[in-house]
């Protein structure tokens, strides 16, 4: 099995570092949701993970869709890595995103911010029904109700990008939040 610098589609880190500052690079953003028997959201799921700054923060699943990769194996390909082989990811039956986000390297220009690009992510609400564990970076993972999901304490854990993406993901299924 090639290693990701070697698999098709990826870029060493200069080419990228390159190419980030020349196009915007379309990433896809998933929210992990349980949900009842009718369909409602029940629970959020966040990655914890440690930033280059030294804090932690939670966030949803997300990344790059590589050249080649359709827009749902790049969902597939980022759930099952971040979430680990049992999550058991629900993709929805087609690859229209509940909002399209962009992430520019000013952070005036929207609430989304990335520092190294201009990014547009597909983002998707995407129900769980397996087994979810932290995987990669990641050093835990965890449900959270809504309501929770709503707190200041929670909401303060999240990326203001992330933070305003869950609130439409929820607003989208009909979650006030």
């Amino acid at each position: 099995m090639a290693t990701t610098l070697e698999a098709p589609g990826w870029l060493e880190p200069e080419r990228l570092e390159d190419v980030r500052g020349r196009v915007p690079m379309v990433y896809v953003e998933a929210v992990p949701v349980r949900v009842d028997h009718l369909g409602r959201v029940t629970r959020v799921g966040f990655l914890l993970r440690p930033q280059s700054d030294g804090t932690l923060s939670r966030e949803v699943v997300s990344g790059r869709v590589l050249l080649g990769e359709s827009v749902r194996e790049a969902l597939w390909r980022h759930l099952t890595k971040d979430l680990g082989g049992d999550a058991d990811p629900q993709l929805p039956p087609t690859a229209a995103p509940f909002t399209v986000a962009e992430y520019f390297p000013d952070p005036t220009r929207a609430a989304q911010h990335d520092p190294r690009q201009h990014a547009v992510a597909l983002c998707y609400v995407v129900p769980i029904d397996g087994e979810a564990a932290p995987s990669q970076d990641a050093l835990d993972f965890a449900w959270l109700t809504p309501e929770e999901v709503a707190s200041p304490t929670i909401a303060a854990e999240l990326s203001p990008g992330h933070a305003v993406l869950v609130r439409r993901a929820l607003a989208h299924c009909g979650v006030a939040a």
